[in-house]
């Protein structure tokens, strides 16, 4: 085993206020057929074009967990490999809300402010916990979910 004390930390160089902004993803027909079949959530509000079209909404929505879970995944894909090797644990997720529907073939990004970094205790796997604004927004600069997420790094 190596000793880890000598490496760099990614907390450290984290400061209240920092931002980001992540890519952006199409949220397509087979990432709604497949997160359906993943998750048992068949609700009409996704699988139902003819019931949708009819609907408030005029068509089928994207699940509000898929949104995020993928928003999740722009979040890693923007990260430097030295800060996907700092993150310890995804920690927690807090108020969040489904602000606007996201339509098949909609694209999302991801706009971060950290708010608040927390140092941990030596018993602690990590070195601390960052707690983010996260807004998931749409092409057309809607925030469509916003909540805060929390998590633990080296």
């Amino acid at each position: 085993m190596s000793d880890t004390t000598d490496e760099p930390s990614v907390f450290a160089d984290i400061e209240e206020g920092d931002t980001d902004v992540t890519q952006g993803r199409t949220i397509t027909e087979a990432d709604v057929t497949n997160f359906a079949g993943v998750s048992g959530d068949f609700n009409h509000l996704h699988t139902d074009e003819e019931r949708m079209a009819d609907s408030p909404f005029g068509e089928r929505i994207a699940h509000g967990m898929l949104v995020v879970s993928a928003a999740t995944g722009l979040l890693w894909q923007n990260r430097s490999e030295e800060e996907r090797e700092a993150v310890v644990a995804f920690y927690g997720m807090d108020d969040l809300r489904f602000r606007q529907p996201v339509y098949i073939g909609d694209t999302i990004r991801v706009e971060l402010e950290v708010l608040e970094t927390r140092e941990k205790g030596e018993d602690s796997p990590g070195n601390g916990t960052v707690q983010y604004l996260a807004e998931i927004k749409n092409q057309r600069d809607q925030t469509v979910v916003s909540c805060k997420m929390t998590s633990l790094l080296k």
